[in-house]
């Protein structure tokens, strides 16, 4: 803005105003051709300079209502004025953009944090719109976008409900069936004010799913105490077995059998402790893309190509990132039990179906026609040591079910009829 500019039309229109005002009172109204064009030359001067100035202060304001900061004022100007008066706008442009750069890089920063928590983490507003949600909220929920509490309608009608109900100090727990499985969720409500607007956090977290973490640490830290102290309790009792076999003269008395007896039998533990020991040393999981496809003809291959299991994939040229090896170990588990399941049975099958789920899991369906699994028994399928057989270890499912964990999936019994026994595995 030109200062010397302005204050010469100010002064000019005033003693132009003066001068106008003296012809008047005098009656020399002669004057007034002379003096008004500069009063009205004067005013249009002033207007135009500040409406120069608030034009870009508008602009300014405009653009970075919209986010656009790319723009800059001129300021190699020969108005001094002019030219400082650009610097100055270049200077607030500069300051909103990094003040709003900053705003975004905390908002990702906060982002972060709330991804990293193990609790799902939903806010709301006041008509129910989410305002942030975190990935682990999003995996409880089922949904992989969440953008206002009606979409759980799809998931459940009653979680909807709770969401739309409960207040800040608030508990609930609401159960959840789906095809993904049962689960207990359980809510607790606090509430803020963001820009004037109230906001309901809602912490989520799945109780089922803690529970059997929990239940299945306890069983890995027991499992390594008893594998422990019985491998250093059997290792000198081998030793010790086979030394003394090897002193012995007669090979055939009663005290060399002994011997050879305990000693087999010690061995025979040690294989036993050592197959329980794989349930608490899994690898962590190598992952990598690979067809599903290829992998599950090479386990219908590793069961002697046998006729009763069908294997379907969609689509066809479906890719899984997991670890292969510790995925078919899973798998074989699975194909070894339906096949015991369905024995001789008479057009008994065994079918292996891939498909991608509504939130882009990879869903594998393993299901037999052997007949329906007792309660008691299905109950307690999925528990280190838990065995119907004969000659079973019953680590098969247990591992499989910590395979599954280490890969953030679940395997789960989903179906259990006289017609379809089902084990559905879910990959994220």
């Amino acid at each position: 803005m030109n200062k010397r500019a302005i204050i010469f039309y100010i002064l000019l229109m005033i003693l132009s105003v003066i001068v106008i005002t003296v012809a008047v009172m005098r009656d020399k109204l002669y004057i007034l051709p002379i003096s008004l064009p500069f009063v009205i030359r004067s005013f249009y001067k002033i207007v135009k300079i500040y409406t120069s100035t608030f034009s870009k202060i508008d602009f300014l304001l405009n653009a970075v209502e919209n986010g656009d900061t790319s723009f800059k004022f001129y300021e190699n100007s020969e108005n001094t004025n002019e030219r400082m008066v650009n610097y100055a706008l270049n200077r607030i442009k500069d300051i909103i953009s990094n003040a709003r750069l900053n705003t975004i890089q905390k908002e990702k920063y906060y982002e972060l944090i709330l991804d990293s928590i193990k609790a799902g983490v939903i806010v709301i507003n006041e008509t129910g719109s989410v305002y942030q949600s975190n990935k682990e909220g999003l995996r409880i929920l089922g949904l992989s976008v969440f953008t206002h509490i009606n979409q759980l309608s799809v998931v459940s009608q009653e979680l909807r409900e709770a969401f739309a109900s409960i207040r800040a100090g608030e508990k609930r727990n609401v159960t959840v069936s789906n095809e993904l499985g049962e689960k207990n969720i359980s809510m607790t409500a606090s509430q803020m004010v963001v820009n004037g607007s109230n906001m309901t956090i809602v912490a989520i977290s799945d109780i089922n799913s803690e529970l059997a973490e929990k239940e299945l640490e306890s069983w890995i830290r027991l499992i390594r105490v008893l594998t422990h102290e019985i491998m250093n309790s059997l290792a000198p009792i081998t030793s010790l077995s086979n030394s003394l076999i090897d002193i012995c003269d007669d090979s055939q008395s009663d005290l060399a059998k002994g011997l050879t007896t305990i000693s087999s039998t010690s061995k025979g533990l040690i294989s036993f402790v050592e197959s329980y020991r794989k349930f608490t040393h899994i690898p962590a999981p190598d992952k990598v893309p690979f067809s599903i496809r290829e992998m599950l003809e090479r386990v219908v291959v590793l069961e002697g190509e046998d006729s009763r299991i069908k294997v379907s994939v969609n689509p066809e040229d479906m890719l899984v990132y997991a670890d292969p090896d510790l995925i078919s170990q899973v798998i074989i588990n699975v194909v070894k039990n339906a096949l015991q399941a369905i024995g001789s049975l008479d057009k008994g099958m065994v079918d292996i179906s891939v498909r991608i789920d509504g939130n882009e899991n990879t869903v594998i369906d393993i299901s037999n026609n052997g007949g329906a699994i007792p309660k008691d028994v299905a109950d307690n399928i999925f528990l280190p040591f838990f065995t119907t057989k004969k000659n079973g270890s019953g680590i098969g499912l247990s591992l499989s079910r910590q395979i599954m964990r280490l890969h953030n999936g679940t395997i789960r019994l989903s179906s259990n009829t006289d017609t379809t026994v089902c084990f559905t595995l879910v990959l994220a």
